[in-house]
């Protein structure tokens, strides 16, 4: 059964310029969270999914990476010590542990399951807890890409309506974009990670069918011409992501007076406006008439 996304993980030096930036796209930013090693974030959530902003705090100290355990903290370091951008895709899980166990047995990830938990805040500023536990995969042909799942212990004091109203009129992560060189090659491994079997696209491009959302391997060559400019470095890279909106027509106003241009029927925001990822806003899919 295919997962489908539950967040992704956008690397920012600056976590309160990456904020102010968003929100004047039009999301609703979260407050400032800590994590145990120190990276910290700030959320833009939707109805089951989110966007985490994510930055490394004064005095962080990550854990290593060891033969069978992920450091979440030190993936987040060494990504920002190269850039900003699209670190890591996360799907959801109803049960990390026996997620871990089969990426293990499909060959993509021999790691320990990653338990923690921290403070929240709801939107009254009241204080709540929430736990996770994570289980990562790995491919080694995609080095500079974190890929993992994600399982909400305590979701009722996580997911919020009132942290869901977007003056842009978001309503979810529509697609995630990893560009690589030959999409055919990451076939076994993003098939075990997705639990969904891709299908060809246009010429060599392939795209994954998700619970929520949907995950497109491009070409670099097509991702460019899909999202106006995208950034890598050197490497096979998560270069963007479509986010969903009740009146494209309301979102072209909303961008008026920042780098963006339409493409095709989206709105895209280029990576070099976007903090090393670029973003596009399309028609909430609900919306659209079928008969067109």
């Amino acid at each position: 059964m295919a997962r489908g996304i539950d967040h992704l993980v956008i690397g920012i030096r600056d976590l309160d310029a990456g904020a102010r930036f968003y929100e004047t796209l039009g999301f609703q930013v979260g407050a400032r969270n800590r994590h145990p090693w120190g990276t910290e974030n700030r959320l833009v959530q939707f109805d089951g999914s989110f966007l985490e902003l994510i930055t490394v705090g004064p005095g962080a100290e990550p854990p290593p990476h060891g033969p069978r355990s992920f450091s979440f903290g030190a993936f987040v370091r060494d990504y920002l010590a190269r850039r900003e951008g699209l670190a890591m895709l996360v799907l959801d899980s109803a049960d990390a542990a026996a997620d871990a166990q089969a990426f293990a047995e499909a060959g993509i990830g021999d790691f320990e399951p990653f338990f923690f938990e921290r403070r929240g805040r709801r939107p009254d500023g009241s204080e709540v807890h929430v736990a996770f536990t994570l289980a990562f995969a790995r491919e080694p042909s995609i080095p500079g890409a974190g890929f993992f799942v994600c399982q909400q212990h305590h979701p009722e004091n996580f997911w919020n309506p009132d942290f869901q109203r977007h003056p842009n009129g978001a309503t979810g992560i529509g697609a995630v974009v990893l560009s690589v060189s030959e999409p055919d090659s990451h076939e076994g491994f993003l098939a075990a990670f997705t639990g969904s079997d891709g299908r060809s696209v246009t010429g060599a491009d392939r795209s994954y069918s998700l619970a929520r959302g949907r995950l497109d391997v491009l070409t670099l060559d097509d991702a460019a011409e899909l999202y106006g400019s995208i950034e890598t470095d050197g490497e096979p890279s998560l270069v963007a992501f479509a986010v969903e909106v009740e009146d494209i027509d309301r979102m072209t106003h909303r961008l008026a007076g920042l780098p963006h241009q339409r493409i095709g029927s989206r709105l895209v925001v280029p990576a070099s406006a976007g903090h090393g990822v670029a973003i596009a806003f399309e028609q909430r899919r609900s919306d659209i008439d079928p008969s067109r």
